[in-house]
């Protein structure tokens, strides 16, 4: 038997216009959820940002959350933890990745109830070092997913591998990064995608197989792509009944039709909790600091997050410094409030600190392939209003002037910062 898993991410950044994300959700979410009512017998992992269920149900958009929970009603998707605005963990203390993925867990536990129990972890954009595996056990999740190019040993099809960390083991799933890629840029059709899962089998026995990408590939960046690759790979896996295959064969070719007769009977959709009760547990592994964008060639280089923190990229290095300031501003912020007037404007910047942290401001700025200046500069006012509000928790303290001084200091070398930043933008 051939297992599998396919994994869909939704996200959007707490910048997003509203328009922008209406025309997601009705050109990829509400068209995505009607695949799975069409097909029952359909599987998938899910990965849903805390920032993106909140966003859904104060614009009007209830239908998607409500959807998802009837699927997991059902038992066709799970979903996964993570962290709440998508931040690339690495990139930030470790303290906020734990604040980060709390907060996920308390949202999206608010919105779809006991039926978010999440069992894996999905580091955003696949962003990982080992410094992420603590914050991730800490939380009690039983696996993570990366991307196949994290995977250091042999690929995996009949074994799962496992990381350690102080005695303690995770289960780790790698994605297949070209077979994932081709169905997210369209590379291929719904039966040459069946076609290359029946071409893995071996003498192994069962193996598995996982593909992951953003839900919003489906309609939005391709249109019409969940009906022209998921419906038609759904179709082709319902169990066999004396009417569907008959129906199914009538509207292919020759070719699809001698696949599509016999498809269902060797592969089986899963979710990859399944996965953990069909294969045994690998060796321990030390997988590859990276991301999903990440080609061995940048790890070779030590660029390990290129659309996030290119080194040769002026504005992020900028941006990283910026977001530095201010997550040291709010951290003395909490430390120093000893009255009611510093103590709120010390939440308020606690508050303001997480959405700021999200990954859309560093990718805009990328120019891989690309570039908008709105949504950086979006995501650098909100950090600039972060560290407002920490500089003036700290000034209505009753903190040692000398601590005050240095805080002005940090909040003049931000307003510099912020200046290149925008320089740079126009200049770009």
């Amino acid at each position: 038997m051939i297992y599998w898993a396919p994994f869909f991410h939704f996200y959007q950044p707490p910048t997003q216009m509203y328009g922008v994300l209406k025309r997601v959700c009705d050109e990829a979410y509400y068209p995505l959820l009607q695949v799975f009512r069409d097909h029952p017998h359909a599987k998938a992992t899910v990965n849903i940002q805390g920032v993106l269920s909140e966003m859904l149900w104060e614009r009007g958009e209830q239908g998607v959350v409500e959807g998802l929970k009837e699927l997991a009603e059902r038992g066709q998707i799970e979903f996964t933890g993570s962290a709440k605005y998508h931040p690339i963990l690495p990139l930030i203390p470790v303290e906020e990745m734990k604040h980060q993925i709390r907060r996920n867990h308390l949202t999206n536990r608010h919105f779809f109830g006991d039926l978010y129990q999440p069992h894996g972890f999905f580091p955003p954009e696949m962003a990982y070092s080992r410094d992420v595996l603590e914050p991730v056990l800490e939380s009690r999740h039983e696996w993570i997913i990366l991307s196949g190019v994290a995977c250091p040993a042999p690929w995996p099809m009949d074994i799962i591998y496992q990381i350690e960390v102080d005695g303690e083991r995770l289960a780790v799933f790698f994605r297949d990064d070209i077979l994932s890629n081709k169905i997210s840029f369209q590379g291929i059709d719904g039966p040459s995608f069946l076609q290359h899962l029946r071409s893995l089998r071996s003498d192994k026995g069962d193996i598995y197989v996982i593909t992951a990408m953003d839900a919003e590939t489906f309609g939005h960046h391709i249109l019409d792509w969940e009906k022209l690759f998921l419906h038609e790979v759904y179709d082709a896996l319902v169990p066999h009944s004396p009417e569907a295959p008959l129906k199914q064969r009538q509207a292919l070719d020759q070719q699809a039709r001698d696949l599509f007769t016999y498809a269902p009977a060797e592969i089986t959709v899963v979710t990859i909790s399944e996965l953990l009760k069909r294969f045994p547990r690998g060796p321990v592994v030390e997988p590859r600091a990276g991301s999903w964008s990440t080609s061995l060639e940048d790890m070779k280089a030590g660029n390990l997050y290129p659309l996030w923190n290119a080194k040769d990229n002026p504005i992020h290095q900028k941006q990283w410094e910026h977001l530095g300031l201010a997550i040291a501003l709010v951290k003395k912020a909490l430390k120093v409030a000893d009255n009611a007037d510093s103590r709120r404007f010390a939440d308020i910047a606690r508050g303001l600190l997480d959405p700021a942290t999200h990954s859309c401001q560093f990718w805009w700025a990328s120019c891989k392939p690309w570039w908008d200046i709105n949504m950086v500069h979006r995501g650098l006012m909100e950090q600039q209003e972060v560290i407002l509000n920490a500089y003036r928790a700290i000034q209505l303290s009753g903190c040692p002037e000398a601590e005050k001084r240095e805080a002005y200091y940090k909040l003049v070398a931000a307003r510099d910062l912020a200046e290149r930043i925008v320089d740079l933008l126009l200049s770009g």
